[in-house]
């Protein structure tokens, strides 16, 4: 009797137990493939993740996540695919997504087919016909090379004339720094012969004349691109989820709109609020809204989600890009300036002044700064006003972003590691633009051009970015660049400076995360961590370095949730 009872109480216990097991069960295992944490600074596999209520539940093995498993647990057997954190995007332009269907591409190859002067109008004349552009209404293009174009045959006015005599038309320079526009464009901003070069500016003026020509640039741009034609706030709103998809399609579940007006802010907290964000975006306004945008969105309410919707900080535009001639370095261009000025260094925005007091009304607002600066003078210009901004107390930790920061030289890197800013390179621009970075600013210095492995070196957290739309969407193109450096004519652009595939990825998630104080929420596989994944048909790490841009991104996730693929 007395056996009995004993083990009528080990069954009663082992029922118990097994009810425990199974009253909180996943909603999801992966099992089967290449699961990489990204905890740590080597790469740490595990072989399965539980996830529930859109949060990991579980890391770790096989076995263990089973014991998670509840009747409609979905096991999701990853069949060698690999998986990782979804994606952070470091820097792009968020709302450039909402207008891709609607401005004609005018990129080179490989981003593009308008490789020369009739290139870009014959994509122009075919966005007319396939969107049925009226004659009256305005005819956008984007991504102008100058530099790709052959024979230093540039695009100007006449040329938009010739082809398009009834439409006003834009034609946005790669950059995102400038436009060139034809007569009828002009005549809507009021763009002529008495317009002036304000201080930061660039009017390219027709040879032998004052009339504007060719690229209208930085300072001068700002007040066109504030006025360009926008679609109407519904309109936007509708083209959220297209807009989305371009970034869900790439693996990133977090993604930046990194230069935002105050119109556009409006219109993404609204669309939040609708309910029609399923990525997380985190805005950067423009220090030239800071008046308006703080009537209505007071520092206090910067930093925190607001349905998928986050205010990051503020963007100071220093400088302009090196492609362009516009970034200000410490050195003059061995090609001159965009306009054919001699001993030309570009040239800041603003006085060294006026980014002291900006910086400082941004950091007595307690907010986070993201400064754009390429080339070293502008560098210096925000180590500077960093110093005169802080306080007295330049190594607090603000996670000031010093986004590009491409030429920046070694003691600045220094700087930074004192200082705790943190730079967001741009590897890319070793594939794209290295030619004509050498050109520009000779060898030694396009060799040092976002210096990455230099930065791991120091300590520095670097992130990686497209600056889409300047360049694709494409995050292992990202990765790519960042191992391979390799320019469109196969030089390897500064092998010292290329980095292993797991520092790459850890650009983009974790290093991401950090940048911009989401590390306890996201960029690893961490229990406690929001479910945001992605699932690739190859593992980055274990591919030859020349194959991570062929892996190709099989499914996105967002908080347990699948946003792309599948």
């Amino acid at each position: 009797m007395k056996k009995e009872i004993i083990l009528v109480l080990l069954l009663i216990t082992t029922l118990i137990s097994c009810k425990k097991e199974v009253e909180n069960p996943a909603d999801l295992i992966y099992f089967g493939g290449d699961i990489i944490t990204m905890e740590g600074d080597q790469a740490q596999y595990v072989e399965a993740i539980a996830v529930k209520s859109g949060k990991i539940l579980f890391v770790g093995s096989k076995a263990e996540a089973e014991k998670l498993k509840g009747s409609n647990t979905e096991m999701r057997d990853l069949k060698g695919k690999t998986l990782l954190p979804g994606f952070i995007d470091p820097h792009s332009h968020f709302l450039s997504s909402l207008a891709m269907n609607s401005q004609a591409n005018c990129q080179p190859a490989p981003a593009g087919e308008a490789n020369s002067v009739e290139g870009i109008i014959k994509a122009l004349k075919k966005l007319k016909v396939d969107k049925k552009i009226p004659d009256g209404e305005t005819i956008i293009g984007y991504g102008y090379d100058d530099n790709a174009m052959p024979n230093g045959r540039l695009l100007n006015r006449d040329d938009l004339d010739n082809a398009f005599p009834n439409n006003p038309v834009m034609v946005i320079h790669v950059s995102m720094h400038g436009v060139v526009l034809n007569s009828k464009s002009m005549a809507i901003y009021n763009i002529n012969d008495k317009t002036p070069t304000v201080p930061g500016g660039i009017i390219v003026r027709k040879p032998g004349t004052n009339e504007p020509y060719g690229l209208i640039m930085e300072m001068s741009y700002l007040p066109i691109f504030a006025a360009m034609p926008k679609p109407s706030i519904e309109t936007q709103l509708s083209q959220l989820k297209e807009g989305q998809m371009f970034y869900a399609a790439a693996g990133i579940t977090t993604a930046q709109e990194g230069a935002t007006h105050m119109g556009e802010v409006t219109m993404l907290d609204r669309g939040a609020k609708e309910g029609k964000l399923f990525i997380d975006v985190i805005s950067y306004p423009l220090f030239t809204e800071m008046d308006t945008l703080f009537k209505a969105y007071p520092p206090k309410v910067f930093g925190k989600y607001n349905n998928h919707f986050k205010l990051g900080g503020i963007k100071i535009t220093i400088d302009g890009s090196p492609q362009g001639r516009t970034a200000y370095f410490t050195t003059p261009y061995l090609t001159g300036g965009p306009g054919g000025e001699t001993n030309w260094y570009g040239q800041p925005s603003f006085s060294q002044d006026e980014g002291n007091q900006l910086l400082k009304r941004i950091y007595d607002a307690g907010l986070q700064s993201g400064f754009h600066a390429n080339g070293d003078a502008a560098i210096d210009m925000c180590i500077k006003a960093h110093e005169f901004a802080s306080a007295g107390n330049p190594t607090k930790e603000r996670r000031t972003i010093i986004v590009h920061a491409q030429f920046a030289r070694e003691d600045q890197l220094d700087k930074f590691v004192e200082y705790k800013l943190i730079p967001s390179f741009y590897t890319e621009h070793t594939y794209f633009f290295a030619d004509t970075h050498i050109k520009n600013r000779g060898k030694d210095q396009a060799f040092f051009i976002s210096p990455f492995k230099t930065a791991l070196d120091k300590g520095l957290r670097p992130t990686n970015h497209t600056d889409f739309n300047v360049v694709p969407i494409n995050q292992m193109f990202v990765i790519w660049s960042a191992v391979n450096r390799i320019s469109r004519d196969g030089v390897v652009i500064g092998a010292d400076q290329r980095i292993s595939p797991y520092q790459a990825l850890q650009a983009i998630t974790t290093n991401a995360a950090y940048q911009y104080f989401e590390e306890n929420n996201k960029g690893s596989l961490k229990v406690g961590k929001l479910a945001d994944l992605v699932i690739l048909d190859s593992n980055p790490i274990k591919v030859a370095a020349m194959d991570i841009k062929g892996i190709n991104v099989v499914e996105t996730i967002k908080e347990g949730k699948t946003i792309f693929g599948k």
